[in-house]
């Protein structure tokens, strides 16, 4: 697993990458109320909004940690939003990629630099 410094999680399996949010983006983000995931067949570029997810405090964009193509969402998150809550390194997942640049992963934190990062906050 990778992470970004704006808390999104990246897990690669062959050239596809499944994106969601950090434990700790969930716990800043408070009660989810609300998640608009992206449209299948969405071409994103690293660093664009990819979904948008509304808490009880806020609504904020998820962004592209990877370029591709979104290949599958979870539409699960649309009547269980409170699951980004429960399992958000896990269930709570957004969307799938399929890579355009699997280079871009090099820049991004392995889980020690990702809760190293986390202590500077």
């Amino acid at each position: 697993m990778k992470f970004t410094k704006d808390h999104e999680w990246v897990e690669v399996e062959g050239d596809v990458a499944t994106v969601g949010v950090t434990g700790y983006a969930a716990e800043q983000l408070g009660d989810v109320v609300f998640v608009e995931a992206p449209e299948v067949g969405k071409t994103v570029k690293q660093g664009d909004a990819l979904a948008v997810v509304e808490s009880v405090k806020a609504a904020s964009d998820v962004y592209a940690p990877v370029s591709g193509e979104v290949v599958e969402a979870n539409g699960q998150l649309g009547d269980a939003p409170e699951t980004v809550n429960a399992v958000p390194e896990a269930g709570g997942w957004f969307a799938k990629i399929k890579l355009s640049n699997p280079a871009e992963l090099d820049a991004l934190m392995d889980r020690t630099a990702y809760e190293a990062f986390l202590s500077t906050l």
